[in-house]
């Protein structure tokens, strides 16, 4: 037996719910600064991210965190921190994602797409300008296309400059 089309378009919005809204922000002039005011924003709203990267791209977003501003500090750590400075932490740097920490927001700094990225609710792909960045980002994009992701560009390029 058939059934109705409205359960159709229910279990079909259900679906699309329980998928992963994933956002490329591309053109970023320098990743580490540019994540550096991305992870304010998320700390701003209350919200905890995991940072995913290449080990030395992580150290140097560690040090930036520190510094980038007098203003602001934004607590976060390193995925081997000891459990009660992970607990205080909002932001969580890590080679790759960490199962038993929050998963509301993912920022991917690395080279692919992260195991396990579709556990969270939204995932903030950063690219820069390099040239090997930026084809490495394509293939990302690319393979959450092919998996039915929606995906949002935001172009962070000047708008005088004219980016791809």
């Amino acid at each position: 037996p058939r059934r109705p089309a409205h359960l159709h378009r229910v279990n079909a919005s259900r679906l699309e719910r329980s998928m992963a809204r994933i956002e490329f922000h591309f053109n970023a002039p320098a990743l580490v600064s540019y994540t550096c005011r991305l992870l304010r924003k998320v700390h701003t709203k209350g919200l905890h991210a995991q940072v995913v990267g290449h080990s030395n791209t992580l150290a140097q977003l560690d040090q930036a965190l520190w510094t980038f501003s007098q203003l602001d500090f934004l607590p976060h750590c390193m995925a081997n921190a000891q459990p009660a400075v992970l607990q205080a932490s909002r932001v969580l740097l890590t080679e790759r994602p960490h199962p038993d920490w929050a998963r509301q927001i993912l920022v991917n700094l690395g080279e692919s797409v992260p195991e396990g990225f579709e556990t969270f609710e939204r995932i903030i792909d950063v690219v820069s300008v390099d040239d090997l960045h930026r084809a490495q980002g394509r293939e990302r994009w690319r393979q959450y296309s092919r998996l039915g992701h929606e995906l949002v560009r935001h172009d962070l390029a000047p708008a005088s400059a004219g980016g791809a």
